[in-house]
């Protein structure tokens, strides 16, 4: 029979792997890049037929996708390490970004490539994959979203990393600290290796993307960079608040191919006008709950509104988007400063009633 133990080891259990958010994150970008590129290279080259000519042989490019996602997981399959594992990363988001960019093909009987709705498809894909990659870093950044065995298995999955080309400072940090305080014979074991593992110094473009991202930072913490992202988040809304039923009154929107779409962009502007006029009335009494529902106001029109953009401006919308995603990380930036500015009250209110004086 066994021990308890014994049986407990022997349950096959997913644990997940340290970095995995940095990992799905660039899938999910690597996707993003091969379907822009392939797009923009289609677009330029007259939608050329690989394998084509006068044979009517048509190599689609999906099937070049499949065939890099099968390479992807035999790296996965067949290595170990960070550089496999990120490897695989890239050339699997690649692979799916050259899959889903035929969708079009797959939902209609009709020449399927220019299916309208397919780039509102392609886009509501990446959306609900990188919001996994958020959900992924989230869960991983709560103190006690790990248990022991996790926390055991992603500092050996930094340790194994290091085998080969050392660790940083900041992974073996990052690594002791995930097995801090453990009497476990496998967790002392490891803390051994950790310490034994050679040092390496940190890549000079991170240190110099560091720098520019906190620059960045410094600028997007100014009032001038808040006023501007919350008067663009409500003028972008109520433009097309007024400029949907303005084409239902012209008659525009009747001979408009999607007007189903266009209701759908209609319905997420309103509900971002409805959230950043809420959030303007609260911006002098209480600025984390103002910048919360500026967020949201936008997310209304990244996550559900674009969805619709695209499908009625195809990769056009692409513009806006990377605009809208400078202005939402403006927007979080004053969001975790005013989130900063709360806590740092509510530390000193203590320390203020601890030295009035007593009657």
């Amino acid at each position: 029979m066994g021990s308890p133990r014994l049986r407990r080891l022997t349950r096959p259990t997913l644990l997940r792997a340290a970095n995995a958010a940095s990992y799905a994150q660039w899938f999910a970008l690597s996707g993003i890049a091969a379907v822009l590129g392939t797009r923009a290279f289609l677009a330029q080259a007259g939608y050329p037929k690989l394998g084509g000519g006068s044979s009517h042989l048509h190599i689609a490019h999906m099937l070049w996708g499949g065939l890099l996602m099968m390479v992807a997981l035999l790296v996965l399959l067949c290595c170990v390490g960070r550089a496999a594992r990120g490897a695989a990363a890239v050339v699997g988001g690649v692979g799916f970004g050259l899959f889903i960019d035929e969708v079009g093909k797959q939902v209609t009987d009709e020449p399927g490539y220019f299916y309208q709705p397919a780039a509102g498809i392609i886009y509501g894909s990446f959306a609900l994959l990188l919001l996994l990659v958020q959900g992924i870093r989230r869960r991983g950044a709560e103190p006690g979203a790990l248990t022991p065995d996790q926390r055991t298995v992603q500092a050996a999955d930094l340790a194994l990393g290091g085998v080969g080309s050392g660790l940083t400072d900041e992974q073996r940090r990052a690594a002791l600290r995930l097995i801090e305080g453990s009497r476990r014979d496998a967790d002392q074991a490891l803390v051994r290796l950790i310490e034994a593992l050679p040092e390496r110094p940190p890549a000079p473009h991170r240190r110099r993307f560091a720098e520019a991202a906190h620059a960045l930072r410094c600028v997007a913490r100014t009032r001038a960079a808040a006023v501007g992202a919350v008067a663009c988040v409500l003028t972008e809304a109520v433009l097309f608040t007024v400029w949907i039923p303005m084409e239902a009154v012209s008659g525009e929107l009747d001979r408009d191919p999607q007007v189903g779409a266009a209701v759908g962009i209609l319905v997420s502007a309103t509900a971002s006008v409805l959230l950043g006029m809420a959030g303007l009335m609260r911006l002098w009494r209480d600025r984390a709950v103002a910048f919360r529902l500026f967020r949201l106001a936008l997310l209304a029109d990244i996550l559900a509104g674009q969805v619709f953009k695209f499908t009625v401006n195809q990769f056009a919308s692409v513009t806006e988007l990377v605009f809208d995603l400078g202005v939402l990380w403006v927007i979080s930036v004053q969001l975790a400063e005013a989130r900063r500015d709360v806590r740092r009250t509510a530390t000193d209110r203590p320390a203020v009633a601890s030295v009035a004086p007593t009657s």
